[in-house]
């Protein structure tokens, strides 16, 4: 007596609606609240099954709702194996001075502020900066360097240049991220340790890294 075969029961992960849309999101940069209130209640959603995902990509979610914003960054737990999809990103000594001087300055801002926009122009940064730079005659070279320095900033996405106001910019919250308590809580030694660098001419070579998507 011959029997039918039995049926192949076939089973397949369904993808919730909105999850292509926000991995492909964020794997082009970082989310905010403020830029796409419906993406980000997406993201929220699924926040989840997004972390689940990019996991297996040796990726980890960071995602902050009470400053609106999130990113990829790589995990600390990946097979060491797997290729960077986040690529580090060198940072001269003076780009990653002036991130650290403005997260204090955003630290202290918001210690002092109800508010939740820290505002600065370039004078305002340069001012900040420039306490810690050593005496130069030549103003113009040094201007110039700040300058370069904002724009990388700006670049990396830590300060956003405000519409209609010139050289003026937001420090954006999500520095927040990248420069930790810890990090700010050593801020005085770190300090000390810059101006020592900053008295050597070697000091121009020295380089440090960051994810950054």
């Amino acid at each position: 007596m011959s029997t039918a075969p039995a049926e192949t029961i076939k089973t397949r992960t369904i993808t919730p609606d909105g999850l292509p849309l926000v991995v492909t999101r964020l794997f082009k940069g970082v989310v905010y609240r403020e830029a796409d209130e419906k993406l980000w209640q997406s993201l929220m959603e699924l926040s989840a099954q997004t972390r689940d995902y990019v996991a297996v990509l040796g990726l980890e979610l960071v995602l902050d709702d009470t400053e609106g914003y999130a990113f990829l960054r790589s995990s600390p737990a990946a097979d060491a194996d797997l290729p960077r999809l986040i690529p580090r990103r060198q940072l001269t000594f003076h780009v990653s001075l002036l991130l650290a001087l403005l997260r204090a300055r955003l630290a202290e801002f918001d210690q002092q502020n109800s508010e939740t926009r820290l505002i600065m122009t370039a004078d305002q940064i340069g001012d900040m900066v420039s306490v810690f730079l050593p005496e130069s005659s030549n103003e113009a070279r040094v201007l110039d360097q700040l300058a370069t320095n904002i724009k990388k900033v700006t670049e990396l996405g830590f300060l956003r240049k405000l519409r209609g106001a010139d050289q003026t910019y937001e420090v954006a919250r999500i520095i927040k991220a990248y420069v930790d308590a810890q990090w700010l809580e050593e801020f005085d030694s770190r300090l000390a340790d810059y101006r020592s660098a900053l008295a050597d001419d070697k000091a121009a070579g020295n380089k440090t890294e960051v994810d950054k998507a």
